[in-house]
């Protein structure tokens, strides 16, 4: 009726499976669902059917590291990094699991010496042809970087809602790699394809590019063992990227990290994966290189108050709301930006919040109370590994939204005192990843 859907229909999109999904797959996950109809679904987890659909190349090597895994997009990825095989197990729980200490103890590498964690699942999306920057600067509501750089912009629906949250690489004048949600690919796809222009060659090639991040005060040590380009802060500076050699190997090489410290992303074709993986962890051994999974990052960006594609970024809220209206370029044209513009001033904020509270966090959904009335609801959240805080996001009215604000935030029927968080709790000059 409207042109687009009031609410986020991500449950019922058929773009939430890739070519991965065949019927025999279809088949064994459907016969899980209706076993588990009427059983309780924790948190922390993850379900047996239709696992090893896709694995990377070095999804042995991980598991005989203690990798306890799950899926994502039918991908297999690391959720954390046990003492062995035989150690990576956990039963599931809404309290704090046996992987907590785990998970902090990669958390701590990576503040104090450097982690490592595959990033295949993320997606790739490559623009070329002499439309592309044009079509780009359209369909994205950010600024689009110059050659050699990268640039974080939102994407919007024509009603200003958010339908992306993606790196923008820039790698000739007519030349560039967007990098965003593994799970949101196919979806991205579609909505690239739906009216790209001649000139503009366009193709999703997630499947293209594995590769792994490095994390730490010491990542930067790491890599200049692996390549020949100059990598000091002078050299590539935070944001920069080229397509060059590490180890050995042609790679993207980008100089970001979603842990909030000083990182490094490097993008290999799949063949080259184990070559890569073995001379990082060769490079690394004397510098405290550890594994990290997915449950260390989500902890890690809870403590910079970065939101997740999915949880605290959906099409239910707009960039305002979301808090990403700083990366939009307002002095151009784009897709939404009528809509965008008349919600500036938004009625509800993403915010950030610490939660008195001992041995068990939020998983999402949770209300969130002012005065014994619900006025929002918990985006995502989790334990804080380094500053030692469980934390959690979520969307509360605008004027309970500043730093300081007290709230209430029930966990399974208990109410647990919240305080909304004005600044990020770790690093919130944002030194470390620029150093």
């Amino acid at each position: 009726i409207d042109g687009e859907p009031s609410i986020d229909v991500w449950a019922m999109d058929v773009a939430r499976f890739g070519d991965w999904a065949t019927p025999d797959w279809g088949t064994v996950k459907s016969t899980e669902n209706y076993e588990r109809r009427f059983v309780m679904t924790f948190p922390n987890e993850t379900l047996p059917k239709g696992r090893l659909q896709k694995t990377t190349a070095i999804y042995d090597h991980l598991v005989a590291k203690g990798a306890r895994m799950d899926q994502s997009f039918g991908l297999e990825h690391a959720l954390w990094f046990a003492n062995g095989p035989d150690d990576a197990h956990e039963a599931p729980s809404f309290e704090r699991n046996r992987s907590h200490d785990y998970v902090a103890r990669e958390v701590a590498s990576v503040r104090a010496d450097v982690g490592v964690i595959e990033v295949a699942n993320f997606a790739k999306h490559e623009f070329k042809g002499p439309g592309a920057r044009a079509y780009l600067d359209r369909i994205l509501a950010g600024f689009i970087p110059k050659p050699g750089r990268v640039t974080l912009t939102p994407m919007l629906t024509e009603k200003g809602k958010l339908y992306g949250d993606l790196t923008v690489a820039c790698y000739g004048a007519e030349h560039f790699m967007l990098f965003g949600s593994g799970t949101m690919q196919e979806a991205h796809r579609r909505w690239f394809e739906r009216d790209l222009p001649a000139d503009v060659h366009y193709r999703n090639v997630s499947e293209d590019w594995h590769g792994l991040a490095l994390s730490g005060p010491k990542s930067r040590a790491v890599l200049a063992e692996l390549t020949r380009e100059d990598v000091s802060a002078a050299g590539f500076a935070f944001r920069d990227t080229k397509m060059t050699y590490v180890a050995g190997v042609p790679v993207i090489l980008t100089r970001i990290s979603f842990s909030g410290e000083l990182g490094y992303e490097i993008y290999c074709k799949p063949q080259y994966l184990r070559r890569l993986t073995e001379a990082v962890e060769l490079a690394g051994a004397d510098q405290g290189l550890r594994w990290y999974g997915a449950r260390a990052l989500m902890s890690m960006r809870l403590e910079k108050g970065w939101g997740a594609w999915g949880l605290d970024f959906r099409p239910d809220f707009t960039a305002a709301e979301a808090g990403l209206d700083g990366f939009i370029n307002w002095n151009k044209e784009f897709v939404g930006k009528t809509a965008a513009q008349a919600v500036r001033q938004p009625a509800k904020r993403l915010v950030t919040l610490t939660l008195e509270v001992e041995g068990i966090d939020v998983s999402n959904d949770e209300a969130i109370l002012h005065n014994g009335a619900a006025v929002g609801y918990i985006s995502s959240g989790g334990y804080a590994h380094h500053v030692g805080r469980s934390m959690a996001m979520g969307y509360v009215p605008t004027e309970l939204s500043a730093g300081g604000q007290r709230l209430e935030v029930e966990i399974l029927g208990h109410m647990y005192s919240a305080e909304v968080q004005s600044a990020p709790l770790y690093d919130p000059e944002g030194l470390k990843m620029r150093s």
